[in-house]
């Protein structure tokens, strides 16, 4: 048993256990505040959404709107996804395949976070040099697989995580 000759004492347990109680305590009393930085349900029930593609034409691109930041649908022709995959890749600023950048199966169906990458703005579609989008503000073209091609753009254009819930619907986030 331990005891004066060894060095420890009850007073030292006592401040052990003393000291560990107080370590539980703070921790539970911290977690109430801890807890209420999680995001509420109806910031949640924001984190996806389902766009209805049935009615988007070949050759046609709509916006939407997942977590404050647009949403480029783009239904591609075949010419496009032509264009695209012809591309080599060291020509490419963030080299990245048009495969890497679709669902396999369904490469007619493009879907990006519609902000530049340079500086946040909103690139206008079917513009630029390269048939993709085009940055207004600072200059940045995109392809017609969202790549940066030219302009101060780092990165290409975000693709967000989605599934197809099946033919007509995409669920995005």
């Amino acid at each position: 048993m331990a005891g004066p000759e060894s060095g420890t004492t009850r007073r030292d347990f006592l401040y052990i256990a003393l000291g560990m109680a107080g370590v539980a305590g703070g921790l539970a009393a911290a977690w109430p505040f801890v807890d209420q930085m999680n995001p509420s349900k109806d910031v949640l029930a924001l984190s996806s959404i389902e766009i209805d593609i049935s009615g988007i034409e070949v050759g046609q691109s709509i916006k939407a709107k997942w977590r404050g930041k647009p949403i480029f649908v783009r239904h591609r022709t075949p010419e496009e996804i032509e264009q695209a995959r012809a591309v080599p890749l060291d020509e490419l600023k963030d080299p990245q395949t048009d495969q890497e950048r679709v669902k396999e199966g369904r490469d007619e169906w493009l879907i990006m976070v519609g902000v530049c990458t340079h500086f946040g703005c909103i690139p206008l579609g079917e513009q630029g040099e390269y048939g993709g989008w085009f940055c207004p503000c600072h200059g940045s073209h995109y392809d017609t697989s969202g790549r940066i091609r030219k302009g101060p753009a780092p990165l290409n254009l975000e693709v967000p995580t989605y599934e197809f819930l099946d033919d007509n619907t995409v669920k995005i986030g």
